[in-house]
């Protein structure tokens, strides 16, 4: 780099001195393009040529030598965030702190993912393909207030023809710090604990406290009309079984999470007010997870009503679940398979989040098995195939589903 080039950049920087002084510089006339620049800076101490009443300016640079520079920068005051960020390891030897400064240089940060999936059921049911993009916007106010944004888009393919594609501003919410208690505010998808209970779009207020032994609440209401076989619009007249959030629902949730070692456990309240039918307006589960073995996982969790669906239908269910190791988007072919068993009644869930749940509410919820596996195929591409094999609790209806889905993140 030559010193021409850097010093452009530092009279774009804004780096002042409280006066003038006579250039030092013999190579660099009266009449140069950078005299003044280069009599400011000098002044200032931040440049001082090579001690032989020389500039050259048309010298290559080293990056420790640009780095003292920025050092001097900084030191006089001058916002020179960018360029502590590309050189802080350089500025770390030097002794210069610059903690939290590539942070400030990238205060706004813009991620994406794309998902192409395929879902085939045995039954009457018709496949569905999609292609589903998302947005993340994501920025840093200070050092305990952040905000993320999300925007989605979402192209139904086995309905082309009749150009079915929704784009919506999805989630937006701040997360920060009010002493020692977490918040969070805005509009999200709240996949509470394993999410067999809840994945469902909502707008609250959440607040948590501590860290391996945490409490916390949550207050809000459903930000759309969720039904409880895929979070399709709520239509009491098309579906007076149907079962789910409405716009506008109520929810209301409190929960104690515990992380010891290898163990992880969790007990959630939920309870809702809403006037649809035979929705459990209070239902409560408790979980556990813990390692049995290197990369092999075991989990658990049990749930329970208050509403009893019919005498076909108990008020309580449970999942069970085994992994071994896990694809992980950023390292190249790294993979995992899972296993696990549902019997999860009707009264018993709000809006899950497994693609087993493949019934009507009448169908009184459902139980079945699924495995799968994920692998990363290439850095960032992840390739996820599962298998479920479930039937309804309270009629005689049953599916097998094969769902397919192709992960691109940038």
């Amino acid at each position: 780099m030559k010193k021409s080039l850097v010093l452009a950049m530092a009279m774009a920087l804004g780096v002042t001195a409280s006066a003038y002084a006579a250039n030092p510089f013999s190579d660099v006339p009266a009449g140069h393009w950078a005299y003044d620049s280069i009599s400011k800076l000098a002044a200032a101490g931040v440049i001082d040529g090579y001690g032989d009443t020389t500039f050259g300016g048309d010298k290559l640079m080293t990056r420790y030598e640009m780095a003292q520079i920025t050092a001097k920068a900084m030191a006089k005051g001058a916002n020179v965030d960018k360029l502590a960020a590309e050189f802080a390891d350089e500025l770390d030897n030097l002794g210069v702190r610059v903690a939290n400064l590539e942070k400030n240089a990238d205060n706004v940060k813009i991620t994406g993912e794309v998902r192409f999936d395929y879902k085939s059921h045995d039954n009457d049911a018709a496949s569905e393909s999609t292609i589903r993009s998302r947005l993340w916007v994501s920025g840093q106010a200070n050092e305990d207030w952040s905000y993320t944004a999300m925007i989605e888009n979402t192209q139904d393919l086995a309905h082309s023809d009749t150009g079915e594609e929704t784009t919506k501003l999805r989630r937006a919410w701040i997360d920060g710090k009010v002493g020692g208690v977490a918040v969070k505010a805005g509009r999200w998808d709240e996949c509470t604990s394993t999410a067999n209970i809840l994945d469902a779009y909502i707008d609250a207020v959440k607040v948590s406290y501590g860290d391996k032994v945490k409490i916390w609440g949550l207050a809000g209401k459903a930000a759309d009309g969720t039904a409880y076989n895929y979070n399709k619009e709520y239509d009491e007249d098309e579906d007076p079984w149907t079962l789910g959030l409405k716009s506008d629902d109520r929810i209301y949730i409190a929960g104690l999470e515990a992380n010891i070692g290898a163990v992880d456990a969790y007990y959630n309240f939920f309870k809702v007010d809403s006037d649809v039918e035979n929705l459990g307006k209070e239902i409560s589960n408790v979980g556990v997870s813990f390692d049995v073995a290197k990369d092999l996982r075991l989990g658990y969790e049990y749930m329970w009503s208050d509403h009893k669906y019919d005498k076909r239908v108990s008020k309580d269910g449970f999942v069970a679940r085994v992994d071994y190791k896990g694809a992980d988007a950023a390292t190249a072919g790294s993979w995992g398979v899972h296993a696990q068993y549902f019997d999860q009644p009707i009264n018993a869930i709000i809006s899950p989040t497994t693609d087993a749940n493949v019934f009507e509410a009448a169908d009184g919820g459902y139980k079945g098995w699924n495995i799968g596996a994920d692998v990363a195929l290439a850095k960032n591409i992840t390739l996820c195939v599962n298998y479920y094999d479930t039937e309804a609790k309270a009629t005689e209806k049953d599916d097998k589903v094969v769902y397919s889905e192709l992960y691109f993140n940038f």
